[in-house]
């Protein structure tokens, strides 16, 4: 049951916005259209410009597609709250500084109520962090006050939009169809991006560049490797980089598909059998989705701490970030927001590779950290799943139908798998950063991840839709 922290978040669901669950099925079809809508409704927002606020610039750039935010619009704030209210409960969870059991319905209704204060709350102070940071620049108080609660409300939609996905209204979650939209805006913008003439005489997309350096007669290894005019290298979207954006798709659908299988066969009907599966990618991408909100935010606080009076000379301050202006742009130089973001590219690559290195090892312990989290806090431990396939009349040929057995057999595979499939998704997602992929290291792993998850659901719905009875066994 539910520990006193928990219990507190009872009244005050009463009184959070909510999307009712369906009292009916939803055919596969009026999914879709839930799904459509709620994806029309992000695009639309994120095209939006905040009250005299004319561009997003480039503040936070590397977090906006792992966030699905796009800045200076209504989705500056992406679902950076949302997901990180649950990284901050799940972290209280799984270290057991609060108590609850998410099996149970009651507690995992005091959960996702928790969530949504938490997501809320983390709204205000982000949407605050991002005034009082001057993130927008110099604000009267009147514009301050409009941009505010534009984001708020803003915030509020989005939250809703994930609930109404994730109660069964649509397909997945509002969180991995933002994600996957954000990444794909990216990827096409890389690949096909038509902006003014760059330093390197040429459009910023790299297929553009492409096409201008064949035409120009140029060598076709500046399609490779970009340089501006004082032969700098620099961080534009390169054919290396598509290149290294096909190779990480490869490389993660082939991961997605390597799994240990166990033996199961159904208690009381002797010649059923079957195969539980056990992938390698047992949590997904989720560790590194809360992997990047917690460096997302550690960057948003470095920015709000540099930007006040005493940032400066204050030793907190130098420890959170420390910045170097040029060219009258503040740029990120040191502290711990700075060995938490990728390096951009190549270029970043070669001009810092102590920090690569760190970030990269940063990303694989926090990755494999919030992997062994996820299975209690998701479910997906040995005991939850033993007591699972126990419950649904199966067992392991050989064994004891009992959840003990199964257990033991279980923890063999699923804890070992737990972390190697969080370093390996934490070590692409840096590396990946490195070669300058289209849409991020981190975008392009999660995108394919959703796009898997989605293959799965879409088969799944099918499936349900032809064949109901069997619908209810996979359901």
């Amino acid at each position: 049951m539910a520990g006193k922290f928990l219990s507190l978040f009872g009244p005050l669901s009463r009184f959070m916005p909510e999307v009712g669950s369906p009292t009916r099925k939803v055919s596969f079809n009026e999914k879709l259209f839930w799904t459509a809508m709620a994806l029309i409704i992000y695009l639309v927002m994120s095209q939006v410009n905040l009250f005299n606020v004319d561009s997003g610039g480039q503040t936070f750039a590397a977090y906006q597609v792992i966030f699905a935010s796009n800045q200076g619009t209504l989705t500056t704030l992406g679902i950076g709250p949302i997901v990180t209210g649950g990284l901050i409960l799940q972290l209280l969870i799984g270290s057991s500084i609060i108590n609850a059991d998410l099996g149970h319905p009651e507690d995992r209704a005091l959960f996702t109520a928790a969530t949504k204060f938490f997501a809320i709350l983390l709204t205000v102070v982000q949407a605050s962090a991002y005034l009082v940071g001057g993130v927008f620049g110099t604000l009267d108080t009147g514009t301050t006050i409009i941009i505010f609660a534009q984001l708020i409300f803003a915030g509020i939609i989005l939250m809703l939009l994930d609930e109404m996905m994730q109660k069964g209204w649509g397909l997945g979650s509002g969180i991995s169809l933002f994600i996957l939209a954000g990444v794909a805006q990216r990827i096409m913008w890389d690949s096909f991006g038509i902006s003014a003439i760059l330093a390197d005489g040429h459009n910023y997309g790299a297929f553009i560049a492409l096409g201008e350096i064949i035409a120009g007669g140029h060598p076709i290894v500046d399609a490779f490797l970009r340089y501006d005019s004082n032969g700098v290298l620099t961080t534009y979207p390169s054919m290396i980089g598509f290149i290294a954006t096909a190779v990480i798709f490869i490389l993660v659908i082939y991961m997605e598909g390597v799994r240990v299988e166990l033996p199961i066969s159904h208690a009381n009907y002797r010649g059923f059998r079957g195969k539980y599966p056990i992938k390698l990618l047992y949590v997904s991408n989720l560790p590194v989705i809360f992997a990047s909100a917690l460096f997302a935010n550690v960057a948003v606080v470095a920015q709000l701490l540099y930007t006040q009076p005493w940032g400066s000379g204050n030793w907190f301050a130098q420890l959170i970030g420390t910045y170097t202006v040029t060219e009258g742009t503040p740029q990120l130089t040191g502290g711990l927001a700075y060995y938490v973001t990728a390096p951009n590219g190549i270029a970043g690559l070669l001009a810092d590779p102590l920090r690569a290195a760190i970030y990269a090892l940063i990303m694989i312990s926090f990755a494999v950290i919030f992997s062994l989290t996820w299975l209690e806090v998701g479910g997906l431990g040995p005991s939850t799943v033993a007591q699972q396939l126990v419950d649904s009349g199966m067992q392991i040929p050989g064994f004891r139908r009992s959840g003990k057995s199964i257990e033991m057999i279980l923890k063999r595979y699923i804890p070992v798998v737990t972390v190697l499939g969080g370093a390996i998704i934490g070590l692409i997602a840096a590396v990946a950063g490195f070669f300058g992929v289209f849409g991020t290291g981190t975008g392009i792993l999660l995108a394919v991840g959703i796009l898997y998850q989605y293959y799965q659901l879409l088969v799944q719905e099918q499936v349900a839709e032809m064949y109901p009875a069997l619908g209810k066994v996979l359901g």
